[in-house]
């Protein structure tokens, strides 16, 4: 048998995984690609989202794992919270192939948009297990309308940009 602590650190890093494969999208032809893209002067620096995505990564599964044994494990009264949480956590995953990989930004957006929606709802349903685990997720959300922000002013700034250059529209 595992140890106690195994299934927490499990969850913690899980999250993290999926980002992990994610950034492979961001360097080469995907970071030279967006380095020509007009961004906000509010945009963070490149530095700033790896400890970002990594704090928020562990807090939101940290706050899985907490609803995971509180309801007992994969029961059938934890389909709802955990299964929201892992339709968010597949639509935030995605948007990094879809922004830096495909160089979609519209359809980028609109992934965003379901994520945070989907992330909204994790955090209503977490609530009603344990309002401490919703509170993990608060600053997952709050950092989602700063991205989506974000992306929409990329987006709008570079209509008709995708490899690099501007394309006619």
């Amino acid at each position: 048998m595992a140890p106690p602590w195994v299934p927490a650190v499990g969850f913690t890093l899980a999250p993290s995984l999926g980002g992990f494969l994610g950034s492979r999208f961001v360097y080469g032809e995907g970071l030279r690609w967006y380095s020509g893209l007009q961004k906000p002067s509010w945009t963070p620096p490149r530095w700033a989202f790896g400890p970002i995505w990594g704090t928020l990564y562990s807090a939101m599964g940290y706050g899985s794992y907490m609803i995971w044994k509180e309801l007992g494990g994969f029961s059938e009264e934890a389909m709802v919270p955990l299964g929201l949480y892992a339709g968010q956590l597949a639509l935030n995953w995605s948007w990094t192939p879809i922004f830096f990989g495909t160089h979609q930004m519209g359809w980028a957006l609109v992934d965003l948009l379901l994520t945070g929606g989907v992330a909204t709802a994790t955090a209503m349903a977490w609530h009603r297990v344990s309002p401490s685990a919703a509170r993990l997720l608060y600053p997952y959300l709050a950092w989602l309308a700063v991205a989506t922000l974000l992306n929409y002013t990329v987006w709008k700034e570079n209509r008709g940009r995708r490899s690099g250059r501007q394309s006619p529209e």
